[in-house]
């Protein structure tokens, strides 16, 4: 706790020093007026926000081009995505502050994606493709009052792309680059991602429609004496179709479709001959009308999941479907008071012995108050009627206080206090695996306290402590799974930074601690940081260093099962490169990249083949 103090305390000595400067220019006021969406649902300015909001924008996401979904939110505080350093075939763990892959909720435009034939029934990061993805935002902590179960310890909420305004525009990418392991450093082209977008704007009818297609071969899965490759094919494909009928009224419709192929092996240095297909199939409708003062809102979306694994000795096959349907009113009684009001609706069914299904029908509130004197709360509450675990209610409670001496400055003090819940997948309750129809729900509350302060367009740095209690954990028993008896306790603090200290030098750093109360964490590092530098040497050509250090993990070792025993995964440190040039009035773009520069020896998942230095080489074209 002593450190905790140490850090916090730091941050709000650092405050007096900031300068109140009052001459300011048009980019200063751009940049301090971000505004976030996630926490609320409303676009608020960041200093209104009660969270630390992470947005990844579409310039980063460009910049980095050519890298994974997993990979650019790994970079992130709190999170540990391990898997994302591996070869694209491998199995992604999502952990936010210690939580696990059914705690994160993940939305695409507003709508939250789940397989329920997923052993956590969470969504699958390799269905995504970065090239295909506006901007990302993150919220961290239990948020199952606007974003209903699941959202015990992140909402990751994607926006894709967005239509050109010009009637018509193509834009084709290509990557060629190499898949290799830190032994095996040839260069060999092994890995080819291509996609080609066509989107346009023709008066009120808005098209977009994009195609990508990602191979890579050269590498194991596993790592074992003359293993055999492991191939990795992806395509996708996506539409959108929108339309105003008039200032008031718009509606969109959307598909994806995407298939995957991959070889895996056995198990942690086991290789063998196995092969996994994915496919998704995702359709759905979002519609808005637009009022004096408020929106009302419809999104409808509809999902079908199927997964093979296959072996010589086994065949398992998993169909799952969703839907989910979101009507929700928002209302702007003036500039203070900014509420939604909705329910939810899903149905998840999959299928094992027999095809199951639970339905969830949620009520849900929620009030943001912004004051001209810098306090701002944002509150509400959630009843979830679930099918198999009946009512549930989660809460919220997040104020602020600002204090804005100009226009360009600020610092804002913020804490909270928000529960959730977790429903067993039907995987964990009736699937083929230790599967348990007596589990009940997860319940999860989490306290956060912090401080955010910002100098200008040059500076912005935030810290905060958070404890999260979890209550019921689905663990592994002797045969089955179980609910804990015990509770269980993560807290952690974490740092983040956003600076420019010289024209054309952008620095974005992070830094995470977090431990258990009562037990130790498997596979989450005590330590871990996050830091990238970039530098605009022209309007046209830039360039970023980014560094990340991953702490020690300890790793139950089940390769010789029955028998485990536990490990220690030794810490690394990763540096990257990444630079790209502009042509021809930007109709054409180069870029480069260099992952593990130094070509580090190390095991992000214990037993599986990690990535040495590889490097990729890009072309795009915009017509």
């Amino acid at each position: 706790m002593k450190n905790y103090k140490v850090v916090l305390g730091l941050l709000v000595l650092g405050m007096p020093g900031i300068g109140f400067a009052q001459d300011v220019d048009q980019t200063e006021l751009e940049k301090l007026d971000e505004v976030v969406i996630t926490d609320s649902r409303f676009a608020l300015k960041r200093e209104n926000s009660g969270k630390t909001v992470i947005k990844i924008s579409k310039e980063e996401i460009e910049r980095n081009q050519g890298r994974s979904v997993a990979q650019l939110i790994n970079a992130q505080s709190g999170f540990e995505i391990g898997g994302s350093r591996n070869v694209q075939g491998q199995n992604l763990g999502v952990s936010v502050r210690g939580g696990a892959n059914r705690q994160v909720l993940v939305l695409i435009d507003g709508v939250q994606v789940s397989d329920a034939s997923q052993f956590g029934g969470n969504y699958d990061f390799r269905l995504l493709n970065l090239n295909q993805i506006e901007s990302i935002e993150i919220i961290k902590g239990a948020a199952s009052t606007l974003y209903g179960s699941g959202a015990a310890t992140a909402v990751i909420n994607i926006t894709t792309k967005k239509p050109t305004k010009k009637n018509i525009q193509a834009v084709l990418t290509s990557v060629i680059g190499t898949n290799q392991s830190e032994s095996d450093q040839d260069y060999d082209i092994a890995d080819f991602n291509n996609s080609v977008a066509l989107s346009g704007t023709l008066n009120k009818f808005t098209y977009r429609a994009n195609f990508d297609q990602q191979f890579s071969e050269g590498i194991s899965a596993a790592i074992a004496e003359n293993a055999a490759d492991d191939p990795y094919l992806k395509i996708s494909a996506d539409i959108n179709l929108g339309y105003a009928f008039s200032d008031a009224f718009s509606t969109n419709v959307y598909g994806n479709i995407t298939d995957i192929e991959s070889d895996f092996d056995g198990g942690a240095f086991f290789d063998a001959e196995n092969v996994f297909n994915s496919k998704q199939s995702r359709i759905g409708l979002a519609s808005k009308f637009k009022y004096e003062n408020g929106s009302i809102n419809l999104n409808l979306a509809y999902s079908e999941y199927e997964s093979t694994f296959e072996s010589a000795t086994f065949l398992t096959e998993l169909v799952s479907n969703n839907s989910v349907i979101d009507l929700y009113n928002k209302y702007i009684f003036n500039d203070k008071f900014h509420t939604i009001i909705g329910v939810n609706a899903s149905e998840n069914k999959a299928e094992f012995a027999d095809f199951e299904t639970f339905t969830t029908v949620d009520p849900y509130a929620n009030v943001v108050y912004v004051s001209d004197f810098g306090l701002n709360i944002n509150a509400g509450g959630r009843l979830t009627n679930n099918s198999e675990f009946g009512t549930q209610f989660t809460y919220n409670v997040n104020p602020s206080f600002t204090i804005k001496p100009s226009d360009t400055k600020y610092a804002k003090f913020f804490a909270s206090y928000s529960t959730s819940f977790i429903t067993p997948s039907l995987s964990q309750l009736f699937g083929f695996f230790s599967a348990n129809p007596d589990l009940e729900p997860e319940e999860n509350t989490t306290i956060e306290g912090g401080i955010e302060f910002k100098l200008s367009s040059n500076l912005r740095l935030s810290g905060l402590f958070f404890t999260r209690d979890e209550e019921s954990t689905i663990l592994f028993g002797n045969t089955i799974l179980t609910n804990a008896e015990e509770d269980v306790t993560a807290r952690g603090v974490e740092i983040e930074l956003t600076a420019n200290p010289i024209e054309k030098l952008q620095i974005t750093a992070n830094y995470t601690f977090t431990e258990f109360d009562e037990q130790q964490a498997f596979r989450i590092p005590k330590h871990k940081a996050n830091l990238n530098l970039g530098y605009d040497f022209s309007d046209k050509t830039f360039a970023s260093l980014a560094y990340q250090f991953t702490y020690d993990r300890l790793v139950q070792d089940f390769s010789t099962f029955p028998d485990t025993s536990l490990l220690t995964l030794d810490s690394f440190s990763i540096f990257n490169l990444y630079a790209s040039h502009t042509a021809l009035e930007n109709t054409v773009k180069f870029f480069a990249g260099v992952d593990n520069v130094l070509n580090e020896d190390f095991q992000d998942v214990l037993g599986f083949t990690s990535l040495g230095r590889n490097v990729r080489l890009g072309l795009q074209l915009t017509f």
